[in-house]
């Protein structure tokens, strides 16, 4: 699906962090349910809300995944609208674009997944594919980022992430008054205990435009060829 538009219709909406929602959304049709659009992991969705320009949202669940998901932080615009919607309130997909993580050339690597606030969904997406066809690929490895321990989202699935084998290294840059005894610093500050015990790494990063910029140097410092490092555009 690239141009025509789909009517989503919210199922369910959770709390994920701070000011931060997650929203399945159900593809519908005047007949019923409608057929679930085909995406790569990391894609984003392009959504219509009323009264609002539309917005640009990376799907946070799996391309077979029974429903789409969106990670929505409360800001200006149709994010804010989304963000007080309530089950059975309908939204418009309108099209989905960027080249997504192409994970089938990346079979039997190790992956490491680098994101940085709400940039976590499109990271989501990938790894919620990659655990459905765990044995195609070697260690996983997540490192995510966020300004305090209540800006992390998907914090329910944690356990289940470490039960498939997947490490999980959190980091915080503003510590001041939480109580937090992880590590402190950027994101990428992570790279240098994680990289030295992984035989074939990709890394797969998602956050903001200076983030990624200063990830992706530090990589190539490390080694990584420019086609081991993806991004989602």
């Amino acid at each position: 699906m690239k141009n025509s538009e789909l009517k989503l219709v919210i199922s369910r909406v959770r709390e994920q962090a701070r000011q931060t929602r997650s929203f399945d959304l159900r593809p519908t049709t005047a007949s019923g349910i409608a057929q679930h659009p085909d995406f790569i992991p990391g894609q984003v969705g392009i959504l219509g809300v009323p009264g609002e320009e539309p917005a640009y949202f990376a799907f946070a669940s799996a391309p077979d995944d029974a429903e789409l998901e969106v990670l929505v932080k409360q800001k200006i615009g149709a994010s804010k609208v989304l963000y007080d919607m309530l089950e059975g309130d309908e939204v418009t997909l309108l099209g989905i674009c960027g080249r997504g993580f192409d994970l089938d050339h990346h079979k039997h690597r190790d992956l490491v997944f680098v994101a940085m606030g709400t940039g976590v969904a499109p990271l989501r997406s990938a790894l919620r594919h990659v655990l459905k066809h765990r044995a195609d690929f070697g260690q996983l490895v997540v490192l995510y980022g966020a300004r305090t321990p209540d800006d992390f989202a998907y914090g329910d699935e944690v356990e289940s992430w470490a039960a498939m084998g997947v490490e999980l290294r959190q980091v915080i840059s503003r510590p001041d008054g939480h109580d937090w005894s992880g590590p402190t610093g950027y994101v990428q500050s992570l790279l240098d205990h994680v990289l030295p015990d992984l035989s074939s790494p990709v890394a797969l990063i998602c956050g903001s435009r200076e983030m990624i910029g200063q990830t992706r140097e530090r990589l190539e410092k490390m080694g990584f060829k420019p086609e081991e490092i993806l991004t989602n555009y």
